[in-house]
């Protein structure tokens, strides 16, 4: 069987120390648990500034580094999904702090002091992970210091990590309408069509992989007849390279490259334009 390259950590010179046996490299390491520090991180096919966003990591997330360079560069895999690339260093460091809360409005600011009054000092994507510590309240505002006290968020912009999930994860995905297309984009600053799966399925308990054939393979089960067969809210349908998720029988909600935006719109209109490509829907799936 052949590795996944985008979820198993080698190459010719270096590899997971969990795959030896499996794979041929000069040289295995264990690696070493971090933690993501910055509000988000590019996740890059290589280590340089100008290369290809493959994914996203978000603050308090943890990922396994197995290198960093000299040049600034960490090489890791994410716990979460088990995407495998190329960080900024700058945006790891140690595992300090287990977080308890995440991010629940679609973005939230860190700000010096229990105050909203106060210049915000960074900006933070729903999903963000935070370790919290006392509350405090500002003029009927409530809010949580940060645990090692450099800042506070307010308090109905985040839930503890193990709330009850989500009944309905396609109302989380609509709270993203109108949030910009990017190309690897997964948090609410921009998101692709697989990032949005993946986000709101999480909130629902429903871990999925990072890409949309990934997801094609993993989530749910096939809906009979496809996209002739009876669809309903929640199904997933996938194209080649790409995937929505309907709000109803008629109505397709998703990150569109063609729209560069998250947008709802008529089923037909989207299987139209897909379909003047070339493209098919290749399979309709329930989570």
């Amino acid at each position: 069987m052949t590795l996944d390259p985008r979820l198993n950590a080698f190459r010719p010179d270096l590899a997971d120390a969990r795959l030896a046996g499996q794979v041929q490299a000069a040289r295995f390491v264990a690696g070493e648990r971090q933690r993501i520090v910055a509000p988000v991180a590019a996740v890059r096919h290589a280590p340089r500034a100008d290369a290809a966003i493959d994914s996203e990591v978000l603050l308090g997330e943890t990922v396994r580094v197995f290198e960093a360079t000299a040049e600034g560069w960490c090489w890791v895999q994410l716990e979460a999904d088990g995407y495998v690339g190329f960080v900024a260093a700058e945006a790891v460091g140690p595992l300090d702090g287990e977080p308890m809360h995440q991010v629940t409005a679609l973005r939230t600011f860190v700000y010096p002091a229990a105050d909203m009054k106060l210049p915000p000092i960074a900006t933070l994507s729903f999903g963000s992970r935070l370790a919290l510590g006392d509350k405090a309240e500002t003029r009927g505002t409530l809010y949580f210091q940060l645990a090692d006290r450099s800042g506070a968020v307010v308090a109905r912009h985040v839930a503890p990590l193990d709330a009850p999930p989500q009944a309905d994860f396609v109302a989380v995905a609509e709270r993203f309408l109108e949030t910009p297309y990017l190309w690897g984009g997964r948090s609410a600053f921009g998101i692709d069509c697989s990032g949005l799966v993946q986000l709101s399925l999480a909130t629902a308990g429903i871990p999925v992989p990072r890409d949309t054939d990934q997801q094609e393979r993993a989530i749910g089960t096939s809906v009979a007849d496809g996209i002739k067969g009876k669809l309903r809210r929640g199904d997933l349908l996938f194209w080649k390279g790409h995937v929505g998720i309907l709000c109803d029988a008629a109505t397709l909600l998703h990150a569109s490259g063609y729209h560069m935006a998250v947008v709802s719109e008529p089923l037909s209109e989207a299987l139209d334009r897909y379909g003047r490509s070339g493209l098919d829907v290749t399979a309709v799936r329930r989570p």
